[in-house]
C-alpha cells in the first residue's frame, strides 16, 4: 500500500469535511515508520481549521463518589472499592478557587463535574447560583459542567445562568458501551447531547480509550460524534484503577494513542480535540507529537487523578513554539 498517498487523501478529504468511516478502516495498519507523516498530515488538518496555537482547559470534582452506575472504569461507582474519595456538593469557595486556579494557570474553560447518573433540581439550582457568582469574579472564564443525563428543561436553566458548554462523554461505540455500563444505556447519552443542541448550547463529548474496545469502536464513535457537530472532543486514555473490573487492562502504546487523536483529527476537522486523562503515561515522550494535532489540554488533574503542573504543559507547548490561548 502506497502510505504516503494514503495519508494525503485523508488529509484532502478532511479539509473538505467529507471523511467517513470507510476512509478510516485502513489507519489502524499504519507502518511505525509512517508516524511521523501521519501527525504532519492531521497537523495539516487543524492548522487548516485552527491557525492558532493551543489552549488549556480545567475541571474541578464538585461532586465525587458514592454513584450509583456501574462505569467499569470508573473509581466514584459505589459498585467498587476505591480509594476515591467521596462527598457531597464541595462548598462555594472551593470552587470559586478552582476558577482561581483555573485563570492562574491560563484555562479559557472551566468544567464544574458532579458524580451521579443525574444531577437532582436542587444540584441545578446550586450550579445555578455558582454560575453567578463565577462569572462576577472572572467574566471571562467560559464555564462548562457535567452532570449527567440531564432533561431538556434543565439545561435551559444552566444556559440561562451562563453556562456555555455541556460535557457529556459517549464513552465509545453504542455497540461496545454494554461492555462497560449496564445501569443506563448510550441511548440516553446521546438524547441529552440531542437536547443541548436543541436549546443552543456547545457541547463537549468525547470517549475512553484502552477498555477492550476494537478500531472499528473507536472509528464508530468518531463518526457519530461528526453526526453530532460537537463542539469539543475529549480523548482519555485508561490508567487502570485498582478495585475496578478494568484494573488488569494493559496500558495503550503511543502508537495506538497517535493514531486515535488522528482518526478524531480526520473525521472532525472543525472540533476542538481535547486531550484529557491518561495523557501522559500513555503518550509519554510522544506527547509533543500530539500537540501538533490538537487544540487543547485539560490541565491541573482529572476528577479522581492529579495531572502534571500546568507550568509543564505551558513549557511544552511554548517550547515547540506554538502559541497558549487564554
Amino acid at each position: 500500500m502506497d502510505w504516503e498517498k494514503y495519508l494525503k487523501h485523508l488529509r484532502d478529504r478532511a479539509v473538505k469535511e467529507s471523511v467517513n468511516g470507510e476512509d478510516l478502516r485502513e489507519l489502524p495498519r499504519l507502518p511505525t515508520e509512517y508516524l511521523p507523516l501521519l501527525v504532519h498530515y492531521a497537523g495539516d488538518v487543524k492548522r487548516h481549521f485552527f491557525p492558532e496555537g493551543l489552549e488549556f482547559c480545567s475541571i474541578i470534582n464538585a461532586k465525587s463518589g458514592a454513584c450509583s452506575q456501574d462505569c467499569k472504569f470508573c473509581a466514584q461507582s459505589r459498585f467498587y472499592e476505591t480509594k476515591a474519595p467521596v462527598y457531597t456538593f464541595l462548598d462555594e469557595e472551593q470552587i470559586l478557587k478552582g476558577a482561581e486556579f483555573a485563570v492562574k494557570n491560563g484555562a479559557k474553560h472551566y468544567s464544574l463535574v458532579l458524580s451521579g447518573k443525574a444531577a437532582t433540581d436542587r444540584e441545578i439550582d446550586r450550579l445555578v447560583h455558582l454560575a453567578g457568582e463565577i462569572k462576577k469574579r472572572f467574566p471571562k472564564l467560559e464555564l462548562c459542567f457535567s452532570a449527567g443525563t440531564l432533561k431538556r428543561e434543565q439545561m435551559e436553566r444552566l444556559k440561562e445562568a451562563g453556562f456555555r458548554r455541556l460535557h457529556h462523554n459517549l464513552e465509545t461505540s453504542e455497540r461496545f458501551f454494554p461492555n462497560i455500563v449496564s445501569t443506563h444505556t448510550w441511548r440516553e447519552r446521546y438524547q441529552t447531547l440531542l437536547w443541548a443542541k436543541e436549546v443552543g448550547m456547545e457541547t463537549c463529548s468525547g470517549g475512553l480509550f484502552g477498555m477492550g474496545e476494537t478500531w472499528e469502536d473507536r472509528i464508530d464513535l468518531a463518526i457519530t460524534l461528526q453526526g453530532l457537530k460537537v463542539d469539543s472532543i475529549p480523548l482519555n486514555f485508561l490508567i487502570p484503577i485498582k478495585g475496578t473490573p478494568l484494573e488488569d487492562r494493559p496500558l495503550m502504546s503511543p502508537k495506538e494513542a497517535l493514531i486515535t487523536i488522528a482518526i478524531f483529527r480526520f473525521a472532525n476537522p472543525r472540533s476542538e480535540i481535547r486531550l484529557a486523562g491518561g495523557r501522559e503515561r500513555v503518550l509519554g515522550d510522544y506527547l509533543g507529537m500530539a500537540n501538533f494535532m490538537v487544540n487543547a489540554h485539560m490541565v491541573g488533574g482529572y476528577l479522581t487523578r492529579a495531572g502534571r503542573d500546568p507550568s509543564e504543559d505551558r513549557k511544552m507547548v511554548e517550547g515547540i513554539g506554538l502559541k497558549v490561548l487564554t
